[in-house]
């Protein structure tokens, strides 16, 4: 690795291409945004997650695809639910796992993100998984790593988390078969969610008739006009006639700022409920990243409801995230196999 390189810093800027995601070829290296990614290429992630799906009902769960590859799943964030989903993809490829505790690592006693990148290179490490609360870190190493190396954003600050997002889309794809007819809401904090910029650049690339997004003008971001949206702030409104509706994680820490009166308020007027639900299409899905706020952002009816397909994307996670590790690494000729 050149001697050249920056020193980790403790904030990141994201570059404006997504050149860095794909090689010379143009297959997908890294998986950092779905924004600047070809339909041909999150098209090629669902049909690849596709050929994975029946992997966790065989008696044994396993396809030796990553044999002898190493991914070390790099959390400098928080979340039980995405560590779990890309830590049983890499297992299920049969891959060697490295969970790395960052709490206890030199990370936390003064090393630099870089010092342990080169570290876990020197131990032949394949793919680092990313998250990290600074947006543009999944990019910022990407860019440092050996050519040998992937890298997958796990969810980086409020910038991208592209793997839930091609998880939602498999997750629409397989219930409702094409994107050209579709409308489909996103509803709630999109001002800090990574989640829904992901989304929504997915949406437009893979040619959802509208993309929607409902929320209070608090938590909308300044260029909202500029992510090829339709904004509503009434939620009756902007659920005429929908497809799909997929709920955000309202951050419980925002509360206490002027962002939003009250979860109670917020629940009234954006929450998901039974008599909501009618505003919609009679067979409107029903999405949501989790963890659920149950009764800020939908009720129990609807989460536990006819219409949610919650659990089914915490399934098809994992074989999203097996698809994105397998043509990261160059291993998707003979993937299902």
């Amino acid at each position: 690795m050149s001697s050249s390189k920056q020193p980790a810093s403790t904030s990141f800027k994201a570059p404006d291409s997504s050149r860095l995601q794909l090689d010379e070829q143009g297959r997908l290296r890294h998986f950092l945004t779905t924004d600047g990614l070809s339909k041909d290429i999150l098209t090629e992630i669902m049909d690849v997650a596709e050929s994975f799906s029946s992997v966790g009902q065989q008696a044994v769960k396993k396809v030796p695809v990553l044999r002898g590859k190493t991914i070390v799943n790099l959390f400098f964030e928080n979340s039980t639910r995405t560590r779990t989903t890309f830590d049983l993809a890499a297992k299920r490829l049969s891959a060697d796992v490295i969970n790395l505790n960052i709490a206890t690592s030199a990370t936390s006693k003064g090393e630099s993100i870089l010092d342990t990148i080169r570290n876990l290179e020197a131990m032949q490490a394949d793919m680092f998984v990313v998250r990290h609360s600074a947006s543009g870190a999944a990019h910022f190493i990407a860019n440092n790593v050996e050519p040998h190396v992937s890298v997958i954003n796990a969810g980086d600050g409020s910038h991208a988390h592209p793997t839930q997002a091609m998880l939602d889309m498999f997750t629409i794809r397989r219930e409702k078969k094409v994107f050209s007819s579709l409308k489909v809401a996103i509803i709630g904090d999109i001002l800090h969610s990574r989640v829904a910029r992901s989304q929504i650049h997915a949406l437009n690339t893979l040619g959802a008739k509208e993309v929607r997004v409902i929320a209070p003008k608090t938590l909308l971001p300044s260029d909202t006009d500029s992510l090829g949206v339709h904004v509503y702030n009434d939620l009756a409104t902007g659920l005429d006639d929908v497809d799909v509706i997929i709920m955000l994680r309202l951050q419980r820490e925002r509360m206490g700022s002027a962002l939003l009166p009250s979860e109670h308020e917020y629940f009234e007027c954006f929450g998901l409920t039974e008599e909501k639900l009618a505003y919609a299409k009679p067979d409107v899905m029903v999405m949501h990243p989790g963890p659920i706020n149950r009764g800020v952002e939908m009720d129990a009816a609807v989460a536990d409801g006819p219409h949610s397909v919650i659990l089914q994307q915490v399934t098809n996670g994992i074989a999203i995230r097996m698809a994105v590790m397998t043509l990261a690494l160059g291993q998707a000729k003979g993937a299902e196999q």
